[in-house]
């Protein structure tokens, strides 16, 4: 058993004998046939309509000598005596005959009796086809078979001097020369048909070896399952893929891609800058701003882009959504941030508590409770000042987390005298981002040059938030101003992550969604003075509160927002 299975799986596979599985191969049979079929068709359709011309051709030639030999002198001859093989009607009709090539010409009287005929014999004898039509004064014109075969037959009355019918004429041509013409010109036919149909043969060959260039020389059932599994790919990746052709149009859109860039269905066949708009994703996908693992900003979500040309000029990109990272390496940035100011405050803690055990050594009872008074009174005065200014909880906890920040990296940061924020934010988390982006950078600015400071100021004219941040750094350029706003640019070390330049690029966004604006200037301490404007940030104030907002009891607890 096991010898006999392994003779059969050895034993080459036998191909049958069958329809081709290449696209080429098909392609031209199916279109060698559709050449063949045509070809025949058209030669069918020529052979016919010549036939039937050449038998009207050989009945009006017949008829035309019936109408010859219909003379007033062959009447005349008619009626001089009985008909006879050596009268003059025969002569007289053998002549014509002689002279035209037709196969008979028969005169008959109104009787139906032959006067002349190609057979002397018949002479005398009534004709063998019905000759009631001609001789009620019709010209008759047909195919028919009679005495001497099947011939083409013209038939026209014989008339007298005063125009009475006294017989008819009948002239025949044989039919066989009829088919002789049609037979002569089908060679000619034939080899203009066999021209045609090898310029089809050609032609099908040369397209069907483009056609096997292009699909690779794939079976259709190839084809299919690639369309099967190319959908099933686009469609089930997490990464958006989004197809343009060499005009920028939209050829295909993937579920994720529709997500990611907040388009639907409908954006197949569209120019992309018509569907997003002018900025930076448009001129990434498009390829006017290139490079590998471009980062861009759409709506509230930051992408990776990567494009590839193809070969008919259009392109494919991809995108990844990395709004989750960026969060998550911002936040972790924040955290060491905050730890290295955790590690100053324990130094800074560890020597005031060896100050405060060496006063209590010395008996310094009261320098004691003086120092601590005073180190606990700076840090309630600064919770203190954020939260009489700032009402809500959650912008209020980040402001003096900054501020702790801020102190330990020698930086002051205060809240601009004038400024009040009630607590009516439409959407804290959003202003929370705006501001810790924005204090974040004034602080990077700020450290370390003299007199280092930072100012926010907050306030709400009607439903409007309008925020400003002013450092003490050397400032942006004029010619940057702009600049500073597009995703990726920065001019700082990246971080751990990876990533920089999305912070700013962030508020401007997260501005304009709300339709506001964000721009930067010249503060008057000769830094840079970030403007703000939120419109519709604040809810509508409560009818039943007749008081001003008051402020929160007590400072909230410290938060640190990514930047």
């Amino acid at each position: 058993m096991t010898g006999t299975a392994s003779l059969s799986s050895a034993r080459p596979a036998v191909r049958r004998l069958g329809w081709p599985r290449r696209v080429f191969s098909q392609v031209l049979l199916m279109q060698l046939a559709v050449a063949t079929g045509v070809t025949v068709l058209a030669t069918g359709l020529f052979l016919a309509p010549l036939s039937a011309q050449l038998d009207d051709q050989a009945m009006r030639r017949a008829l035309a000598i019936a109408e010859t030999m219909a003379s007033p002198r062959t009447a005349a001859d008619l009626a001089g005596g009985p008909p006879s093989a050596t009268g003059p009607v025969q002569r007289e009709a053998e002549r014509i005959r002689a002279a035209t090539g037709a196969e008979y010409v028969v005169v008959m009287d109104t009787r139906g009796v032959r006067w002349s005929h190609t057979d002397p014999a018949q002479i005398g004898r009534t004709v063998s086809t019905d000759p009631s039509e001609v001789l009620a004064g019709r010209e008759v014109m047909e195919i028919d078979s009679g005495t001497l075969g099947r011939s083409a037959r013209g038939k026209a009355p014989l008339l007298d001097a005063d125009g009475g019918i006294v017989g008819a004429v009948s002239v025949g041509i044989e039919y066989d020369s009829v088919r002789d013409r049609l037979l002569s010109a089908i060679p000619g036919l034939l080899a203009y048909a066999g021209g045609a149909l090898a310029a089809g043969a050609l032609a099908a060959y040369l397209i069907s070896r483009r056609i096997q260039r292009q699909t690779r020389d794939l079976a259709f059932s190839d084809i299919s399952a690639l369309l099967a599994e190319r959908e099933a790919m686009l469609h089930g990746i997490r990464e958006g893929v989004v197809a343009l052709d060499r005009k920028g149009s939209v050829r295909l859109l993937n579920d994720e891609a529709q997500r990611l860039l907040g388009l639907g269905p409908e954006a197949a066949g569209q120019p992309l800058d018509a569907l997003l708009g002018p900025g930076r994703t448009a001129d990434v996908l498009t390829g006017r701003a290139t490079g590998a693992d471009l980062v861009t900003v759409q709506g509230h979500r930051v992408l990776i882009a990567n494009r590839m040309p193809t070969d008919d000029g259009g392109a494919v990109a991809t995108l990844r959504d990395r709004t989750e990272l960026e969060r998550l390496g911002r936040e972790l940035d924040s955290t060491r941030g905050l730890i290295d100011a955790l590690r100053a405050q324990d130094h800074e803690h560890a020597n005031r508590l060896h100050t405060l055990l060496g006063l209590l050594e010395l008996e310094l009872y009261e320098e004691a409770a003086d120092f601590v008074t005073e180190v606990v009174g700076v840090h309630r005065a600064t919770a203190e000042q954020v939260t009489e200014k700032v009402h809500d909880p959650l912008l209020a906890a980040l402001l003096v987390g900054k501020a702790t920040v801020a102190a330990e990296r020698g930086v002051s940061l205060r809240i601009a005298p004038g400024s009040l924020l009630p607590d009516r934010l439409v959407d804290p988390r959003e202003l929370v981002t705006v501001v810790g982006n924005l204090v974040d950078n004034a602080l990077d600015a700020a450290a370390g040059t003299e007199d280092a400071r930072v100012e926010v100021a907050l306030r709400a004219e009607g439903r409007t938030v309008v925020l400003e941040v002013a450092d003490s750094g050397p400032g942006v350029p004029v010619d940057r101003r702009e600049l500073i706003f597009t995703e990726g640019w920065t001019t700082k070390e990246p971080p751990s992550h990876g990533r920089r330049g999305l912070g700013l690029a962030l508020v401007r966004r997260l501005a304009e969604r709300r339709g506001g604006t964000a721009r930067v200037a010249t503060a008057e301490t000769g830094g840079a003075r970030f403007t703000v404007i939120l419109p519709d940030a604040l809810t509508e104030r409560s009818q039943d509160a007749g008081a001003p907002d008051t402020a929160v009891e007590g400072p909230p607890p410290t938060q640190e927002v990514p930047r």
